[in-house]
């Protein structure tokens, strides 16, 4: 059976002026809200000092430190001459050689129909993203500088018996029930810990970086009880590691591991330490806008310096570890 077709309502020789659109166009609505960006945790502003910021101007410039001298003690018996000691240390020097940038863009059509600051969006991440590489070359870089004492399988000023690990020869970590040849992460803590007290290393200010999956094993250790972890909350409760063996915990994924990290493949390293042991510097010395002259848009560029020196050695553990 055949369906009338109804007469056209337009007079006759005209159209409809909005045709109904037969093909598949899905207009597109911009959100205004952007998704969350998420960012790797830093590290260093915690774990380092940061005396000599201040002093930066420009990239190549050096920082005289002035070191601590030792005096020496010695034997008195009556009657005798004293020995005149003038203390004196050398000055090391800290040199800013290592610069990051970024260059970005916004093209005059695009500012016109962006309906949000994109500048300052870009602005925002980028304070974030040079956090996250300056993190990632300073914890790199550190690989080999702890003191000779404070690495390796025979670690220990003192005693000469803390193993550490050491590239091929990690410490395999395993929550509980260590097996044979396997340590638990809390005795790996209690090794730096005693590698450092060797080293007459102040108590107070003591921090371990350590990777994401050695933070999940100690959460998943016996100090998932608060009553052994000395909190009131059970640290699976509230994810907080807190402070262990007089350690402040952090946990960062910036860690060198790997062969990209100059290390064994399936292998990371765990720095522990006092802030005495790190000094960085850093500033942003460059930030400005500029009108492009290739073409009709706005440039926004930064360039940040910094410098980094292992001060003292002897205050800065490594362990190289590895997943039971």
């Amino acid at each position: 059976m055949a369906f009338p077709v109804a007469s056209s309502p337009f007079p006759s020789g005209s159209s409809n002026p909005n045709p109904a659109y037969s093909g598949t166009f899905i207009p597109e609505i911009w959100s205004g809200k952007l998704i969350e960006k998420f960012y790797a945790s830093t590290v260093l502003a915690a774990i380092s000092n940061t005396d000599y910021e201040n002093e930066i101007t420009q990239m190549g410039d050096k920082v005289k430190i002035r070191t601590k001298p030792s005096v020496t003690i010695r034997d008195y018996e009556a009657g005798m001459s004293l020995v005149a000691e003038r203390p004196a240390a050398p000055t090391v020097e800290l040199l800013i050689d290592k610069a990051k940038y970024f260059n970005t863009i916004l093209d005059d059509v695009m500012k016109t129909q962006a309906d949000m600051e994109l500048m300052s969006m870009w602005s925002d991440d980028a304070g974030e993203q040079m956090k996250i590489v300056i993190d990632q070359d300073v914890l790199g870089s550190m690989v080999g500088d702890a003191d000779a004492d404070n690495r390796g399988a025979a670690a220990g000023k003192v005693s000469g018996s803390i193993n550490l690990g050491a590239t091929t020869a990690p410490l395999a970590l395993k929550p509980r029930n260590p097996g044979t040849g396997e340590v638990e992460p809390i005795d790996l803590l209690v090794r730096l810990g005693q590698a450092l007290d060797e080293q007459n290393i102040p108590e107070t200010g003591r921090w371990i970086v350590m990777p994401a999956w050695v933070a999940s094993q100690i959460k998943k250790s016996e100090l998932r009880d608060a009553s052994l972890s000395g909190d009131g909350v059970s640290m699976l409760r509230n994810g907080r590691l807190g402070m262990i063996d007089r350690f402040t915990l952090y946990s960062s994924n910036l860690l060198p591991y790997g062969t990209a990290g100059g290390i064994a493949s399936g292998e990371w390293v765990i720095y522990a330490g006092h802030s005495h042991a790190l000094t960085f510097a850093s500033q942003m010395t460059n930030m400005e806008t500029l009108r492009s002259e290739s073409t009709f848009g706005t440039l926004m560029r930064g360039l940040q310096v910094f410098g980094h020196k292992v001060l003292d050695g002897k205050a800065l553990c490594e362990a190289i570890v590895t997943p039971a």
